[in-house]
């Protein structure tokens, strides 16, 4: 197949791109700099400069897969909150903008999106049916999505992949997690009750190529484990998995301090259960924590 890639140079796009290339697809990856190194199985394709035409070199692809967008790991003032917007909106725009000028469409857009769109709960279990929340994250996803998903008035099936935390040794939110179980300072964050939404990066990987090829699936997919955990669960488990104490608790004022309202990412969450991935027949390779972080930190 041949497979576009935006935002192919993040923790996904990286992980993505190398299955796929594995796999024997052919891969474009949109960036601002199409001066990179190319390979047999993949190219460089420039986007979002001023006059850059990429569907020029998008013609036959099958697939594209829109991961663009800034990070949220940064400190959330107001310019950096409209940032994390605008990104997001002006990528997925684009991404229209090319599939109405391309002769022959692709088949499908998966877009990235995220478990934030239900907002934070503590006791409520969410699926893909559960409505969306009220906060910024939230709404943030909300607009994201919906932009994304008026692909489908153009014939292109569409998959909204709502990611939980993704498990990656090297990049993402667990290297940030495991540093103060690496300083023999790891422990409880904030009341320990919230409920974290994780999914290992190589099920990340594989999921998107089930969507991809599976027609039946298409709107919005939970990308979270079958089993999401407490944080406090998370931690002593983290830490039995690299033989560090698990010990000082870390105050939520404490975070809220620091982070600002970033904290939200680590002091409240929610349970997300991938039911349409299991309805249609997606196997995860690590449906347990515990599995997931061994084959991560045993490597």
């Amino acid at each position: 197949m041949k497979i576009a890639i935006t935002g192919g140079t993040g923790l996904v796009g990286q992980a993505l791109s190398s299955h796929l290339i594995q796999a024997g697809h052919q891969v474009s990856i949109l960036t601002r700099n199409s001066s990179e190194s190319q390979s047999i199985n993949s190219k460089y394709v420039q986007w979002l400069n001023p006059g850059d035409r990429p569907e020029k070199e998008l013609e036959g692809i099958d697939a594209i897969v829109n991961l663009a967008g800034a990070t949220i790991n940064s400190k959330w003032t107001d310019e950096y909150k409209k940032k994390i917007i605008d990104s997001r909106l002006q990528a997925t725009s684009e991404v229209k903008r090319f599939i109405e000028e391309l002769p022959s469409k692709p088949s499908i857009l998966v877009n990235a999106s995220a478990v934030g769109y239900y907002g934070t709960s503590l006791s409520k279990e969410f699926t893909e049916q559960s409505n969306e929340g009220n906060d910024f994250l939230a709404d943030t996803v909300g607009q994201w999505e919906a932009s994304a998903s008026e692909v489908q008035h153009m014939g292109v099936r569409h998959v909204l992949c709502r990611f939980g935390v993704i498990l990656d040794k090297n990049a993402g939110a667990l290297p940030r997690m495991v540093l103060p179980y690496k300083l023999f300072a790891g422990g409880k964050i904030g009341s320990g009750k919230q409920w974290l939404s994780w999914i290992h990066i190589e099920d990340v990987t594989r999921g998107i190529m089930f969507v991809i090829e599976n027609t039946k699936v298409y709107g919005p997919v939970n990308f979270t484990a079958p089993s999401p955990v407490k944080m406090e669960q998370f931690g002593e488990t983290l830490s039995r998995v690299i033989n560090r104490p698990h010990w000082m608790p870390v105050p939520s004022v404490a975070l809220k301090i620091l982070l600002g309202e970033m904290s939200i990412l680590v002091l409240e969450g929610q349970r997300a259960i991938p039911e349409k991935l299991l309805n249609t027949g997606f196997t995860f390779r690590y449906p347990e924590l515990e599995d997931a972080l061994k084959e991560i930190f045993d490597k």
